[in-house]
C-alpha cells in the first residue's frame, strides 16, 4: 500500500470517531430517549459539542475531495516527495482543525484549514 493510501486510512479512521464525544454529550444532555428520538424542544448540546459537530460536517465536505485525489494520484500511478508530503499534511491539519474548532481557538481554526486546502491543491497540480 502507498503511503498516500495509508494516509488516507488514517484520515478516514479519524471520522469514524469524530463523531464519538458529541453524541455522547447528547446523550448526556437530553437523556437517551431524547437523543435517539425527536423532542419537540431539545436541550442544547454543550457549545464545545456543537462546535465539533461542525467541525465534523466540515471534515466530511472536504473529505469528498481529499479521498477523490488520493484515489485518482494511485489510479494514475503518481506518488512522488510532493503527494506523500501533502497527504500527512492534510491529515494533521484536520486533526488540528478539529481541535482548534472544537476548543474554539480563534485564527488557528482558519489557518488549519487553509493548510489542509493547499494539501489538496499540491495534489491537484502534481496530478496536471
Amino acid at each position: 500500500m502507498s503511503a498516500e493510501l495509508r494516509t488516507l486510512v488514517w484520515v478516514l479512521a479519524l471520522h469514524l470517531i469524530i463523531w464519538l464525544p458529541y453524541i455522547l454529550n447528547l446523550i448526556m444532555v437530553r437523556g437517551i430517549v431524547d437523543a435517539v428520538g425527536y423532542p419537540d424542544n431539545p436541550k442544547p448540546m454543550a457549545n464545545w459539542a456543537q462546535r465539533m459537530k461542525a467541525a465534523h460536517y466540515n471534515a466530511v465536505e472536504n473529505l469528498v475531495v481529499f479521498v477523490a485525489l488520493v484515489l485518482v494520484a494511485n489510479a494514475a500511478g503518481i506518488s512522488n516527495d510532493i503527494t506523500v508530503l501533502a497527504c500527512t499534511v492534510y491529515f494533521w491539519a484536520r486533526v488540528a482543525h478539529l481541535v482548534s474548532y472544537t476548543l474554539a481557538i480563534p485564527w488557528v481554526r482558519t489557518l488549519t484549514f487553509a493548510v489542509s486546502w493547499v494539501a489538496m491543491v499540491a495534489i491537484v497540480v502534481q496530478l496536471l
